[in-house]
């Protein structure tokens, strides 16, 4: 009976952990949007720890060919082995943010409030694209109060999401990632894929083809899509 107390105790505390630190949803610690209020079929799909090619490049090739526009959450040391790519990115018209320099959970832990690595990715995009990034999403969607008051410092927007499978970076089947990418698809909801996986590449062709099944049945549905400084109609860029 004891072991079992035990157990029941560390369930709840992983959960609450998860929930308050990790989760898509809490906003306990402050402003981490993953939605809008809106009853128009609109939706915001976002790729995180890219670029990563050749995943990237046939991604972008497949949203211009539907002339879709999205947020790329790119990791800076990635943008250093595909400068091109990222680039693309922006030339395209999407919208590209900062998702960190390595996207390392140890780092985590050199700053309460992960600034070099905030930092360096920010200096990163700017001296690679031009451009002064607005928005931020944390690797793993983890904060708390001293990340987001830095990233207020900086006049950065916190950005969550929802994932479009729990497993994708483990590579179920396209049509199993689309299904629940579908299924959680809702009015004025940021969705979460990745081209990249954890700043280090990876194998992302299951994602690809999840990426056109839950494009096409979005469509059919009647959505449209809006990058996320569109659907929160906030700046992409700081000045």
């Amino acid at each position: 009976m004891l072991f079992g107390i035990i157990i029941a105790l560390v369930l709840g505390f992983s959960g609450l952990f998860y929930y308050l630190f990790m989760s898509s949803f809490s906003q306990v610690f402050g402003y981490f949007p993953y939605k809008i209020k809106t009853s128009k079929k609109i939706i915001a799909i976002t790729f995180d720890d890219g670029p990563n090619d050749p995943y990237t490049s046939e991604l972008l090739d497949f949203l211009k060919e539907k002339n879709i526009k999205c947020t790329f959450f790119l990791v800076g040391r990635m943008i250093q082995k595909y400068p091109d790519t990222a680039k693309r990115i922006l030339n395209e018209g999407h919208t590209v943010a900062n998702h960190s320099y390595s996207h390392q959970f140890r780092n985590y832990f050199k700053s309460l409030k992960f600034n070099h690595e905030i930092e360096q990715n920010q200096k990163t995009i700017e001296n690679k694209l031009g451009v002064k990034c607005a928005l931020y999403r944390a690797p793993w969607l983890f904060r708390h109060p001293y990340i987001l008051k830095n990233l207020k410092s900086k006049k950065l927007i916190p950005v969550s999401g929802l994932f479009c499978h729990p497993l994708e970076v483990l590579r179920p089947s396209p049509s199993l990632i689309a299904k629940h990418a579908k299924k959680i698809a809702k009015p004025g909801r940021i969705i979460i894929f990745h081209d990249g996986k954890e700043g280090v590449g990876g194998n992302r062709r299951e994602t690809v083809e999840a990426l056109k099944l839950t494009v096409e049945l979005l469509i059919n549905d009647g959505y449209s899509f809006q990058t996320v400084d569109q659907l929160l109609n906030v700046p992409a860029y700081q000045k």
